[in-house]
């Protein structure tokens, strides 16, 4: 392990830093991998040095999990983060007298660490790789497996390797021999096909959340306050298939019809694909008509028992902004769930 040889100059520069020289936040999406490994694209391509800094290993309580990345330029822009604000500032000083050497580092914060003036709240402690100057061929490879919407496994080793490979089903975040791999999923995809009031209000809960979203409605009113909001949207037109409606691992389907006749088809179209949850609104009289309308138009049972109805963590909540939070919390948590068990079937609630 290497200590802060000359960090105390540089942590106070990093906490006075030019504002010039902070990275724009990418807001855009929930995928924090893809805005980081963008970040350290952006550097090398202008020819400014970086590290990439990685969480391996947790002692006691953390603000993050191992696989957690921080991204360092020369200049001390930086995104990404360890704990509240307790450390960052020392781990961009760290990493620029990484990025000078041109060596990579390990180094340990918080219990344990014989850097007694950098701790942790929590009171745990933190294990961290320095890797300098990872290839750009690497990084340009993990940004467009995850912009396919591909999951990325990132190889790490103390010795300063940087890999990147398409995750294989079951991979992990966790040390493999020498190597830490860190597994990275694509972003939770929301498609919510509905009209009235209900499917504006999950949108933009969904957005301030991070999802990427779709919309898909009969409903000119919806479309138009969906495009308000910057939400990518197709109009339906009649109650049959809709090309439009493609989805992957990582997707969510969401139902809102009041009209139910709207529902049949483009449920069992949905059955067709491998979202990772597919719900539809109404109560349970409601999901057991739904039920028996898919039976009549050909479904299989075991397909149809996939859709979570009555939807949402909430029971019988009819506002419309309490819906949106009851839907998108058993979304996330089923989402959370698919990611943890390495699992790309639709998850049953």
């Amino acid at each position: 392990m290497n200590g802060f040889s000359g960090w105390r100059g540089a942590f106070f520069a990093a906490l006075s830093m030019d504002g010039a020289c902070r990275p724009e936040a990418d807001h855009s999406a929930m995928n924090e991998a893809l805005s980081l490994f963008r970040f350290l694209g952006d550097c090398a391509r202008r020819g400014e040095r970086t590290a990439l800094v990685t969480l391996t290993d947790v002692t006691g309580g953390s603000a993050r999990a191992p696989g957690t990345h921080m991204a360092v330029s020369e200049c001390g822009a930086s995104i990404g983060s360890f704990s509240g604000g307790c450390v960052e500032a020392a781990v961009i000083a760290e990493a620029q007298q990484v990025i000078l050497a041109g060596q990579p580092r390990t180094l340990r914060l918080g219990a344990g660490s014989p850097y007694i003036d950098i701790r942790l709240p929590c009171g745990g402690g933190i294990d961290l790789i320095f890797t300098p100057q990872p290839a750009l061929d690497q990084i340009d490879r993990l940004c467009v497996l995850l912009e396919q919407r591909q999951p990325v496994a990132v190889s790490l080793t103390t010795g300063g390797q940087f890999d990147i490979a398409a995750a294989a089903a079951g991979d992990r975040t966790c040390w493999q021999d020498s190597r830490f791999v860190v597994r990275h999923d694509p972003a939770l995809r929301l498609v919510v096909i509905g009209h009235g009031a209900e499917p504006g209000a999950l949108l933009r809960l969904a957005l301030a959340y991070g999802a990427e979203a779709l919309l898909l409605s009969p409903d000119s009113r919806c479309i138009d306050d969906a495009k308000r909001i910057g939400v990518p949207t197709v109009r339906l037109w009649t109650t049959g298939r809709c090309d439009r409606l493609a989805t992957d691992a990582h997707t969510a389907i969401v139902m809102l019809f009041h009209d139910h006749d709207w529902e049949t088809v483009l449920l069992l179209q949905a059955l067709e694909q491998d979202p990772f949850y597919i719900g539809a609104m109404g109560s349970r009289r409601t999901q057991a008509e739904r039920r028996q309308r898919l039976l009549d138009a050909g479904g299989f049972p075991a397909a149809i028992d996939r859709i979570v109805g009555p939807i949402g963590m909430i029971p019988a909540t009819r506002d419309p902004r309490t819906m949106a939070v009851s839907i998108l919390a058993q979304v996330v948590s089923a989402y959370e769930s698919m990611i943890r068990d390495g699992s790309s079937s639709t998850v049953s609630i």
